[in-house]
C-alpha cells in the first residue's frame, strides 16, 4: 500500500495527511539533548520539527559531516550546504561514523524496500542477488548506522510486500534472528531497532522476543487493517494505545517552516 492511499485507509480528517502524522509521531520520539543521524526526506523533517518544538537542544548530524546545524530549510542532500548552517562542526563522513562507533549517537533513521519481524532491512535488491528483478542503491551508510547507533527508527509505508517474513537480501541488521543474535555477531549490546512508524501504526519491539510489537494504532485504524498489511504475525502491546494526531502548532511549523514547498509532506 502506498502512502498516497493511506489517507483513505486510516480515515484521516482533512486537518492532516498520513505523511504529516508520521513525521509528527517520529519527532516526538526524539528527546531533548539527544543526538540523531538523519538523511533527507521524512527523517530530516522529523528532526527539524523536533528541534523547533519539544527538543530544542537536539543535535542533528549528517553522514557527510554536518554536526549540530540549525537547519534553515529542508536540505536536498546530506551534503547540502544547509546541513552545516550555524553548526557546531563541519566534519566528514569518517568523523560521523567514528561518533557512532564511540556510542555517541542516540538515534538514526533508515529506509528500505523490505523489513522483517526482527527489524532487519533489505535495501539492496528484490529477487536473487546475482539476477535481481529490481536493484536498489544498497546500504550506503545504513549498515554502519544501524549496527552502531543506540536506537534505529524507520518511517515507511506498510504493506505485505514491504513487511515480509523473509528478506530477499539482508542489507542492514536489526535483531537478526532474535535475542542474543546481534551480540553474537559482534554488534554493541543494547543497540538495535526502536520504532517503525507507518501510515497505520507505531510499532516497537517486544523486549523479550525482540519481535515487532504494535504500540499504538492511528486514528480510525483497526487491528485487522494492520494485520492485513503485514506479511508476518505481529505482537500487540497489552496497553494498545491510539496515536495522538498532530496538534495545530506542530502542523504550522511543519508546513510553514520545515517543509513550506511540500517536498516531503506533499507526497501524501
Amino acid at each position: 500500500m502506498s502512502i498516497s492511499r493511506a489517507r483513505k485507509v486510516t480515515n484521516l480528517t482533512a486537518d492532516y495527511n498520513a505523511m504529516e502524522l508520521m513525521i509528527c509521531l517520529a519527532a516526538r520520539c526524539l528527546e531533548d539533548d539527544s543526538t540523531v543521524v538523519v538523511g533527507t526526506g521524512a527523517p530530516c523533517a522529523a528532526a527539524m520539527l523536533a528541534q523547533r518544538t519539544s527538543a530544542p537542544n537536539l543535535m542533528i548530524m549528517f553522514e557527510a559531516g554536518g554536526v549540530g546545524p540549525l537547519l534553515p530549510s529542508m536540505p536536498i542532500s546530506v551534503g547540502d550546504s544547509r546541513t552545516f548552517f550555524r553548526g557546531l562542526a563541519a566534519g566528514s563522513m569518517p568523523e560521523i561514523m567514528e561518533a557512532c562507533q564511540r556510542g555517541m549517537v542516540d538515534y538514526t533513521f533508515l529506509g528500505g524496500a523490505q523489513i522483517d519481524m526482527y527489524g532487519n532491512v533489505n535495501s539492496t535488491c528484490i529477487g536473487d542477488h546475482t539476477h535481481p528483478r529490481v536493484r536498489f542503491p544498497g546500504s550506503g551508510g545504513a549498515n554502519d548506522l544501524a549496527s552502531l547507533c543506540w536506537r534505529t527508527m524507520m518511517i515507511t509505508p506498510q504493506d505485505r510486500r514491504r513487511f515480509t517474513s523473509r528478506l530477499d537480501f539482508l542489507t542492514t541488521p536489526g535483531y537478526l534472528t532474535g535475542p542474543g543474535a546481534r551480540e553474537a555477531a559482534g554488534l554493541p549490546p543494547g543497540t538495535g531497532p526502536y520504532r517503525v512508524i507507518t501510515q497505520l501504526a507505531v510499532i516497537g519491539f517486544d523486549p523479550a522476543s525482540l519481535r515487532m510489537r504494535v504500540e499504538s494504532l492511528h486514528p480510525g485504524v483497526t487491528r485487522q487493517q494492520v494485520s492485513d498489511n503485514t506479511g508476518f504475525e505481529l505482537l500487540w502491546a497489552e496497553a494498545l494505545g491510539e496515536s495522538q494526531p498532530p496538534d495545530p502548532e506542530e502542523l504550522r511549523i511543519l508546513r510553514q517552516e520545515v517543509d513550506p514547498f511540500r517536498y516531503v509532506i506533499g507526497r501524501a
